[in-house]
């Protein structure tokens, strides 16, 4: 059996279906990944057909999606539109909600033939960013602590593996980082007794992490995706984290601060990510891809472990867990 080959670039595509320069790109053995969008999803047989195109043309491609729930939800037509976090907090079962909720998301993206979803999102909710806001279960860390790691038992129940974000913590800095470069002006200290909690206690139930484009002047001048410091020392080394690294968008205002997509994506290797993520923007690709080939970079470590396990399951909402995790939704008045 042949070794599959993992690239260090993931990707999109601009439609509902694959062309021919989409193919040729996809061909590239740089190219490790493909992120779907909104923009290539209209309802679930398409992203299966889709899906299984992408593979007649890289089997071994991860496949990839934004399906958090909440305001951050690609697929939705003919797919159950999930809670945002937040909402989950609030109900007297909040835990068994959030495994539900992982569950149900997990089992739909695998349905489609996606392997993962980048979630969940670890942010604290410290009322001040309005990107995180809802997006994130809690502002208290145990108490996000304990949704997340409910989310992800349910995320890994179903056969997907749990990419928590934006490490160490997006929730405090104000600015945007799709259009802005936040700064997040806290002492290490503080992050850590904090935002950092979600992420060390559940360090060992993540199979990935993505970094912030946020820079914590009092660590480091960088942003935490291209900071050593912050990736190698401190996530990797006091963490103890042993799983994948994706960037963030590298097309992100956020990511700017160190160059042209070339210079994005070597930064984020240099530093410790794994994989880098160039998004919404062909040219830019193309210079990634393009830096990649130059660098000869080497295959990155752990993407196995991303694909979906077992298989997607079409008929889910066969499965006795499907009612189960839809009443208890419903019953709760999180989802119609």
């Amino acid at each position: 059996m042949t070794t599959p080959l993992y690239g260090s670039l993931m990707l999109d595509i601009q439609g509902t279906w694959l062309t021919a320069e989409d193919r040729r790109i996809l061909r590239q053995p740089e190219v490790g990944g493909l992120i779907l969008f909104a923009r290539n999803i209209e309802e679930p047989r398409q992203v299966r057909e889709l899906c299984a195109a992408i593979r007649a043309v890289r089997p071994d491609l991860l496949l990839a999606v934004d399906q958090e729930g909440g305001r951050v939800q690609r697929l939705r037509n003919g797919f159950v539109r999930l809670p945002a976090m937040r909402a989950l907090a609030d109900n007297a079962a909040a835990e068994y909600l959030a495994e539900q909720c992982g569950w149900l998301m997990a089992s739909e993206v695998l349905a489609v033939g996606l392997d993962l979803s980048f979630a969940p999102v670890l942010d604290l909710d410290h009322q001040r960013s309005a990107v995180v806001g809802s997006r994130s279960f809690e502002g208290d860390p145990e108490l996000a602590t304990r949704l997340a790691g409910a989310f992800i038992r349910g995320m890994n129940a179903a056969g997907m593996a749990a990419c928590g974000k934006h490490f160490p913590g997006h929730g405090w800095a104000e600015a945007d980082s799709h259009v802005a470069i936040p700064v997040d002006e806290r002492s290490l200290d503080e992050i850590r007794t904090c935002d950092m909690v979600p992420f060390r206690q559940l360090s060992r139930q993540l199979a990935a992490v993505m970094p912030a484009h946020v820079i914590y002047p009092q660590v480091d001048d960088s942003p935490a995706g291209f900071s050593r410091r912050w990736l190698q020392d401190i996530l990797r080394g006091d963490l103890g984290f042993e799983g994948v690294i994706f960037s963030d968008d590298l097309s992100m205002a956020g990511a700017h601060v160190v160059g042209d997509a070339a210079n994005r994506i070597e930064a984020a290797l240099t530093a410790g990510c794994d994989m880098g993520l160039v998004c919404n923007d062909r040219a830019a690709a193309e210079l990634a891809l393009s830096a990649l080939q130059r660098l000869k970079a080497l295959p990155p470590r752990g993407l196995a472990r991303m694909r979906g396990r077992g298989f997607a399951r079409t008929d889910y909402r066969q499965q006795p867990r499907w009612l189960q995790a839809v009443t208890a939704l419903r019953d709760a008045q999180l989802i119609d």
